[in-house]
């Protein structure tokens, strides 16, 4: 694997990356503040629609790395990264990750051009949300061909999205071999007479709601070929681990921004409590982190920009990185904010909640690290 293939200024945060990361922030400063963030968790939908509207149309965030023949910008995914990790920063609840990610590359990588076609400049204009089911957790569903067409039976569990989706992407098994299947599920919600019910599972992250799903001969059509499913799978959750390490980032610099900006007012024996040897230490330690964190997460996104070779090895070991300053970020974002930091009124435990969660959304540390030793060729060896 030649590292030389990333092209160094992918790297480096463009004029027009610095541009689009000032427009986000100025938004979600308006848009999702803590106040915001919890009054939109507690909604039917579980995100603001308008904000969802706006990011599509006045910025084109959806498209931002879809084909431009798909209704998209035709960019890279080192910009989308950017609008990730401005979303992780405020812990924004809209559906970012399962559409524009997950289910976004699902359909690139399948490569049928008749379904990008037909759902991507969707996905692109913000009118469709989208979901994958079997991917993030194995699923029990089967295709089998009806009178109609194709119709799926089975249940899939912890689907990101999974209750709201306009669209669901799902691994079945087949006559012909394990495929992916594309489905408009209708009426929403588990209604009556549906043939797919959804069940929001009760989850320790309020801001990314998951859903049990049960397909009941619900009607579907197969996108890409036979025997794609695995691939398909693999590549998707390499994107979406590195789309996890670019919100982890920021959340985890506004974990630390949050930290100083309170030890810098906070007083103690007349000194503000930021001046003690042991808080700059235990900052300082925490900056490392963050920059290290940082780094992983860059040449992991441009990694999947160019989709080179090393995108695997880059994917885990960001989400190792990542992951890691997260938790240290969250846990100083507490305790370092003394008794304000352990109540409901303080956003902290909302990136408490969501740095928790989000460690084993697509593979633990640890089993980052065995992925990590087999792809290098370091399992099983004793020296």
């Amino acid at each position: 694997m030649n590292r030389l293939d990333v092209d160094p200024a992918v790297l480096l945060e463009t004029e027009e990356r610095r541009q689009l990361r000032a427009v986000l922030r100025d938004l979600f400063a308006e848009t999702c503040g803590p106040e915001e963030v919890r009054k939109q968790v507690e909604g039917p939908r579980g995100y603001d629609q308008a904000l969802w509207v706006r990011l599509a149309e006045e910025i084109g965030v959806h498209g931002l790395a879809l084909p431009e023949e798909y209704g998209g910008g035709g960019y890279t995914f080192a910009e989308l990264a950017v609008a990730l990790e401005e979303a992780g920063r405020v812990l924004c609840p809209a559906p970012l990750l399962p559409t524009v990610v997950l289910a976004g590359h699902a359909l690139l990588g399948s490569g049928d051009g008749r379904a990008c076609e037909r759902w991507l400049p969707g996905i692109a204009s913000g009118a469709v949300t989208a979901t994958v089911a079997g991917f993030v957790q194995a699923a029990e569903v089967t295709a089998e061909r009806g009178p109609d067409g194709w119709v799926l039976r089975g249940e899939a569990d912890f689907v990101p999205d999974g209750e709201g989706a306009d669209l669901l992407l799902v691994v079945a098994r087949a006559p012909d071999g394990e495929r992916l299947f594309a489905c408009e599920p209708a009426p929403p919600h588990g209604t009556h007479g549906s043939t797919c019910e959804r069940t929001a599972r009760h989850v320790l992250d309020p801001t990314r709601r998951q859903a049990f799903v049960r397909f009941r001969g619900t009607p579907a059509e197969p996108v890409g070929e036979p025997g794609q499913a695995p691939g398909i799978v693999d590549a998707v959750l390499d994107a979406g681990r590195v789309a996890l390490a670019a919100e982890h980032v920021g959340g985890s610099a506004h974990a630390l921004d949050a930290t100083l900006e309170y030890v810098s007012q906070r007083t103690q024996f007349g000194r503000a409590i930021g001046s003690f040897q042991a808080v700059k230490h235990r900052l300082a330690d925490l900056l490392v982190e963050v920059e290290g964190a940082r780094s992983a997460s860059a040449y992991a996104n441009a990694c999947l920009a160019e989709w080179t070779p090393e995108l695997p090895v880059a994917a885990s070991a960001a989400a190792v990185a990542c992951t890691g300053a997260y938790r240290l970020a969250t846990t100083e974002y507490v305790q370092l904010h003394g008794g304000i930091g352990f109540t409901w009124e303080h956003p902290a435990h909302l990136y408490v909640r969501r740095a928790r969660a989000d460690e084993a959304l697509f593979g633990t540390a640890d089993d980052h690290r065995l992925r990590l030793a087999e792809l290098l060729g370091l399992a099983g060896r004793s020296d």
